[in-house]
C-alpha cells in the first residue's frame, strides 16, 4: 500500500521550497554569481532534490519494487515498473548528482 500521507507531505514541502526559490532566484547566471542569496538558492535546490528522491524512495518501498542497492537504483526500479520513463530516470540521476555537488561543494560551486 502506498504511504499517501508521507508522499503528500513531501510534495507540500517541495512546493514550498520551489515557491521560495522562485521568489529569490536571480534571472541570470551573472546575477546569481553576484547575488547575496546564492547560498539560499543552493540550499533550496538541494532540499528540493532531496524531497524528490524521498518521494521516489517512498514509492519504491510502498510498491515493494525491491531493495535498492544505492540511491540511483530507486529511479531504475521506478522506470522498470513503468512508473516513470527511462528519460525521467536519467533526469532524476542528474538531479541527484547536482545535489551531491551542492552538498559536497565539488569544485566550489
Amino acid at each position: 500500500m502506498i504511504d499517501r500521507e508521507r508522499i503528500l507531505t513531501k510534495i507540500a514541502q517541495l512546493d514550498s521550497y520551489l515557491n521560495e526559490l522562485a521568489q529569490i532566484a536571480p534571472s541570470s547566471f551573472e546575477e546569481y554569481i553576484r547575488s547575496i542569496e546564492k547560498k539560499a538558492c543552493e540550499r533550496l535546490l538541494q532540499i528540493s532534490v532531496e524531497a524528490v528522491i524521498d518521494i521516489c524512495a517512498i514509492l519504491v518501498q510502498s510498491l515493494r519494487l525491491g531493495l535498492p542497492a544505492e540511491e540511483d537504483d530507486i529511479f531504475e526500479k521506478l522506470a522498470l515498473a513503468g512508473l516513470i520513463s527511462g528519460e525521467m530516470a536519467k533526469t532524476l540521476k542528474r538531479m541527484k548528482g547536482f545535489r551531491n555537488i551542492l552538498v559536497h561543494e565539488y569544485g566550489r560551486v
